[in-house]
């Protein structure tokens, strides 16, 4: 790491900023504080803008990471038989991968009304027919939105923000097979939905499962194309 900035008071204490990277549960970021040093050894005092100063970059340094980790501590994780990577976000949504028909029942008596299926009916393993019949019979509404993560199509981005927003849908349940395709939408809907910053909104993705580049990538081309000025 190299330091960007480098300042020297009249008091002779060094104090610099060093460009590198942030790491606050996973959470990707633009810098950190990663030295303060101060010549109190000298006996001098600090001069009060020198305080404030110090004072301001600190209390954004916390602020960043405070956002940071209360977006992704909102995404509860937890074992639920048949359901891969099974989370829990707020009252109205919860999050997976690859979910076995016979966990549908289990999703009726967690309080969900709906299941929205992101993965390709020619995954191994998908199984969609059976799926969609399995979420019939516990009385469950089923949304098939094949979402391709090598070939992200916006208009099915489309579907499921409108999908989400459907009162009639909540609480939701959404799946595809790891949930990294599950983050990457889950992330633009926070964004165009909720107002979130992009930098919180991938920090709760990639709790959900967002792991994949080019799904980060196309999310976040995807909320600056559509993001209202």
């Amino acid at each position: 790491m190299r330091p960007i900035k480098s300042w020297k008071s009249p008091h002779k204490r060094p104090f610099s900023i060093i460009r590198g990277h942030r790491s606050v549960n996973g959470c990707h970021g633009k810098f950190v504080l990663a030295s303060l040093v101060a010549g109190s050894a000298h006996g001098s005092k600090i001069a009060p803008l020198e305080d404030g100063m110090l004072f301001r970059l600190l209390s954004v340094i916390a602020l960043v990471g405070l956002v940071a980790s209360s977006a992704s501590a909102q995404v509860k994780k937890s074992e639920m038989p048949g359901i891969r990577n099974y989370s829990r976000v707020d009252a109205t949504v919860g999050c997976g991968g690859a979910v076995d028909p016979t966990a549908m029942s289990a999703l009726r008596k967690e309080g969900y009304v709906s299941v929205i299926n992101l993965r390709l009916a020619n995954e191994q393993g998908a199984d969609v027919d059976a799926g969609r019949a399995a979420a019939k019979a516990a009385g469950l509404k089923y949304i098939h939105l094949p979402f391709n993560a090598a070939a992200p199509d916006p208009k099915v981005v489309s579907d499921f923000l409108g999908a989400v927003a459907d009162k009639s849908n909540q609480p939701v349940f959404i799946h595809c097979g790891s949930a990294n395709r599950v983050g990457a939408v889950w992330m633009i809907k926070r964004v165009l939905q909720d107002g979130w910053a992009i930098d919180r909104a991938q920090t709760e993705a990639e709790a959900i499962g967002l792991q994949n580049p080019q799904l980060v990538a196309f999310a976040t081309s995807y909320i600056k194309e559509h993001q209202k000025p």
